[in-house]
């Protein structure tokens, strides 16, 4: 029997049209579903792109800091492996206590000498404490004396002349103000902590509680940073005056909290000077606010932030920086022409130090650039630029790492190889990162800045900065300032 429907029942024209149209609306339905799903999975693979890139990142192939990476993950380092043995090598001066004396010899005159007899013969027991005194071996022993303040009182006599009856008063020394205060040498100590073992005001207080017997309050601390900080105001500007004077400088800033908000501070130094500036912005901003690149010709060594590079100074990339995203690239997506170009870096490094006076021949220049311009032009066949978008969108094209780096190494070319063309200019802006670091420090041991905290901090920080760069001893130095004539000696431009 046949199972076809009688011809009365197949559809008719009208009710296929019906049909197919609906079945169109549906597919085009699902079309742009299809569509939608595929645009949002294509934001979570690029998010999951993008999580696995952090993720990727640490200390050793990128700018973060080494507090940044994950506990107990080891990090490789940057540094070239030496051939030397660990410990002193041949040659070396070794070191033990020094005596202020000559090296090797006791004091002349110690400060307490005590005396021990010798009462009877260790052979036969006879007393000797009478015999005759054949020498005497001598042992020396450096010790703190007992800690505790010394009060010194301050008299002025005031008499009555007896020819016309005037009562004459004599003269305070400067500094000797109240009935009751701290001296210069116990505040100078007090700011070494502060600002540069970085005791917060608590442990301060119990660090001058157990040492001395005197548990200062936080008032007076703060008023001694306060009176500190005022009395460098002349000091800081001759730093600032000399920077601007430099050859090279290094610049850097990093992220600092004052009053629960979010701000930067911005370091200036040479390798005997040190300047250190609070600001609410990160860039133009703050930079013209500092007032030492608006004036600066020399050459500034930095990071690639675009900030720097509106200034007309000559400049110069940290390598450092660009080693480490070199490795980034190496490791996470294997760009072989990126390993490359870090050895090539650090081939020049060592030529640069091996050359004589620093100074590398023509030759040598021409065939260091010509390998630094393959590397790079094999960077971008490695790397070509993404296909046209379907649909057009406004703003510039989205690049990948590794293309931003290429452009960065192509057309800032002779930034980045400054220290090939400059004896004076350093590989890398390492010396600002070191002079930045300890604000790192700070932060994690006292949290942010509270009132004028940040300026207070940066002004004592610096000044402590530059006396141990030029080898002056921080607590005469800081003692210096409370006594009216801060110590500031050889401070030349680079």
């Amino acid at each position: 029997m046949s199972l076809a429907k009688p011809f009365a029942q197949q559809p008719s024209y009208d009710e296929l049209v019906a049909e197919n149209a609906l079945l169109r609306q549906r597919v085009a339905e699902l079309e742009a579903v299809v569509a939608e799903l595929r645009e949002m999975n294509a934001v979570l693979v690029a998010r999951v792109k993008k999580l696995e890139d952090q993720l990727g990142k640490d200390s050793h192939n990128s700018s973060k800091p080494p507090s940044s990476d994950n506990f107990g993950k080891r990090t490789k380092s940057q540094r070239m492996k030496s051939e030397k043995p660990t410990g002193g090598q041949k040659g070396h001066k070794g070191e033990t206590l020094k005596l202020p004396a000559a090296q090797g010899t006791l004091v002349s005159d110690p400060d307490e000498v005590v005396l021990h007899r010798v009462e009877e013969c260790c052979g036969c027991g006879t007393a000797v404490s009478e015999s005759v005194l054949v020498t005497l071996d001598k042992r020396q022993v450096f010790e703190l004396p007992p800690l505790k303040l010394q009060v010194t009182e301050h008299q002025v006599e005031l008499r009555r002349c007896l020819a016309c009856g005037s009562l004459n008063r004599a003269v305070f020394p400067a500094g000797v103000g109240h009935k009751l205060q701290y001296g210069a040498r116990l505040k100078g100590l007090a700011q070494y902590l502060q600002h540069y073992q970085l005791l917060p005001l608590k442990r301060l207080q119990e660090v001058f509680a157990d040492l001395f017997g005197q548990r200062l309050s936080q008032g007076t601390l703060v008023n001694a940073s306060a009176a500190c900080y005022r009395g460098l105001a002349s000091v800081e500007a001759d730093i600032k005056r000399r920077i601007v004077d430099a050859n090279v400088i290094h610049v850097d800033e990093t992220g600092l909290y004052e009053q629960g908000k979010r701000c930067w501070l911005h370091v200036t130094s040479t390798p005997s000077l040190t300047f250190y500036a609070p600001h609410p912005k990160r860039g133009k901003e703050a930079l013209e606010a500092i007032g030492i690149l608006s004036h600066y010709q020399g050459t500034a060594v930095h990071d690639a932030w675009p900030a720097y590079a509106s200034y007309s100074c000559r400049h110069s990339l940290c390598n450092a920086h660009l080693l480490r995203e070199l490795k980034y690239l190496e490791e996470r997506h294997q760009q072989h022409c990126a390993a490359a170009m870090a050895e090539l870096l650090r081939e020049m490094k060592v030529a640069g130090e091996a050359a004589p006076e620093g100074q590398l021949s023509e030759v040598t220049l021409r065939a260091l650039g010509e390998r630094y311009d393959q590397l790079v032009n094999e960077g971008y066949k490695a790397n070509p630029p993404p296909a046209e978008p379907t649909i057009k969108k406004r703003g510039r094209r989205k690049q990948s790492r590794a293309q931003n780096l290429l452009d960065r190494l192509r057309q800032r070319r002779h930034e980045v190889l400054a220290f090939l063309y400059d004896p004076q200019v350093p590989f890398d802006n390492n010396l600002a990162e070191r002079d930045i670091r300890m604000m790192k420090v700070q932060q994690k041991v006292s949290g942010c800045f509270r009132g004028e905290g940040a300026s207070y901090f940066c002004r004592i920080r610096g000044y402590i900065s530059t006396l141990r760069k030029q080898g002056v001893n921080v607590l005469a130095g800081l003692e210096s300032v409370f006594q009216g004539n801060p110590l500031m000696p050889q401070v030349g431009a680079e």
